[in-house]
């Protein structure tokens, strides 16, 4: 079985305000194999948490060469709610998140076994950077 770990984040400077997404992908190996960087528009922290696992997981799509079935996915997020609201600790009330959530679980479907966690914000410093990054460019 293949792995990937990914460490994803999204923010907004203000709520809703410029948002970004980052996210990094590593392979069984720990070596970075994607990253994301993207400015999203006017959003909430909440939609650009959401945006960034889903744009990592994409990625995952198009590493797992057609296999993905026999993949693994490991995803570490200092968004607690966005965790909680994967493993089905919270419901999901709000629509937009509803529909994120949805997206997501379509990407997730397919993929042999996939994990949420919530990690400190100091060991999920690569994606923040890469969020921050696509909200310092978009201006």
């Amino acid at each position: 079985m293949q792995q990937f770990t990914i460490h994803a984040d999204g923010g907004a400077r203000g709520n809703p305000g410029p948002a970004g997404a980052g996210a990094v992908v590593r392979d069984g190996m720990g070596s970075i194999v994607a990253s994301v960087s993207a400015y999203l528009g006017i959003r909430t922290n909440n939609y650009a948490e959401y945006e960034a696992v889903i744009r990592a997981l994409e990625q995952v799509h198009a590493l797992a060469h057609g296999k993905l079935a026999e993949t693994a996915v490991a995803i570490k997020m200092d968004s607690e709610l966005v965790v909680k609201q994967m493993n089905g600790v919270y419901k999901i009330k709000h629509p937009d998140m509803r529909a994120q959530a949805a997206r997501l679980k379509e990407l997730m479907a397919p993929l042999g076994f996939i994990s949420f966690s919530h990690v400190p914000r100091a060991q999920n410093a690569d994606a923040d950077a890469l969020a921050n990054e696509a909200m310092d460019n978009a201006a």
